[in-house]
């Protein structure tokens, strides 16, 4: 049997300060996220965002070590999933740095591969993410290969309980916890428009909810809240902001629910500056859970929603 390609797709990461530009002008060109049908004005305004917030966000960077975790920790997983899977060859196509999707092109080409199967490493489908990377590999491929898309797999009971052990890992020996399960935000106009991505979430929660009922983890209370709201627009609520207020001298653990590799907005963002926010609005404990990365049981997750 011929030997197909599993590909990793992920929005990518920056490593350095240039990269973070390439980061920022690509994310901000791509018209999922700023959804004018106008090319050219498109263009302008991703300058001008990226002009006004390039030294900001690379402040923020700096406070991390001057590079995203992302690549690093993608490549563990690539390195766990080559032994169980020696059946495909497996890369890595990023939407905003490289290795960008024409990279794993030319990679599977070189292989003589026709036949490529698509990982969203998104578990929740948001045309902000899963669409816009599909979409991009598709279009760069110009139908040179027989594609298969993985559909988005959160209601995987091996995946789910990979976030569940984590959990109860940084939850420890104490029974006092609170859970905010933190989610990216989105536009609210993105959701009305039919993005299906708060459903999703919504539905993931529920089911981690009753998961860990059975772990006997004697949780305080589960809850969800968006994070990342950037500009004047509505966005997803409740906000992290706003949900932090309700937990003063109360304990917190916060899981990463829209991720499923560490990066930036859970490193910097959620380890770093809401705990700092949580710190003002007298929080007595913040404790931040790390994404699925290479876990053994994520990799067994994996195993399975390839497999089907």
């Amino acid at each position: 049997m011929s030997k197909k390609a599993l590909v990793l797709l992920n929005m990518g990461a920056a490593r350095s300060k240039d990269e973070l530009e390439v980061f920022l002008t690509n994310m901000f060109n791509d018209k999922n996220i700023l959804t004018f049908k106008n090319d050219t004005v498109r263009s302008m305004l991703a300058s001008l965002i990226v002009t006004m917030r390039l030294n900001k966000v690379w402040d923020n960077y700096k406070d991390i070590g001057g590079k995203s975790p992302l690549h690093e920790l993608t490549d563990l997983l690539v390195e766990k999933l080559n032994v169980i899977f020696p059946e495909y060859f497996i890369t890595t196509a990023m939407r905003y740095t490289s290795p960008f999707a024409q990279t794993a092109i030319a990679r599977i080409q070189k292989e003589n591969i026709k036949e490529v199967i698509l990982l969203p490493l998104y578990s929740q489908y948001s045309t902000t993410t899963t669409k816009s990377s599909v979409e991009d590999f598709i279009e760069k491929s110009d139908g040179a290969f027989n594609i298969t898309t993985i559909e988005p797999f959160y209601k995987n009971e091996m995946y789910n309980k990979a976030i569940c052990d984590e959990i109860i890992k940084v939850q420890s020996k104490y029974n006092d916890f609170h859970v905010i399960f933190s989610a990216h935000g989105l536009p609210q106009k993105t959701v009305d428009k039919g993005d299906p991505y708060q459903i999703q979430i919504e539905e993931h929660v529920e089911l981690l909810k009753d998961k860990l009922s059975h772990y006997a983890a004697n949780i305080k209370s589960i809850n969800l809240a968006y994070q990342s709201q950037v500009g004047p627009m509505k966005w997803l609520t409740p906000s992290l902001d706003n949900m932090l207020r309700n937990f003063k001298n109360k304990k917190v653990i916060i899981y990463p629910i829209s991720f499923l590799i560490d990066n930036s907005e859970t490193v910097f963002e959620l380890d770093i500056e809401y705990r700092e926010l949580a710190k003002k609005l007298q929080v007595k404990e913040y404790r931040v859970c790390s994404c699925v990365n290479d876990s053994e049981t994520f990799v067994k997750a994996l195993k399975e929603i390839v497999s089907l």
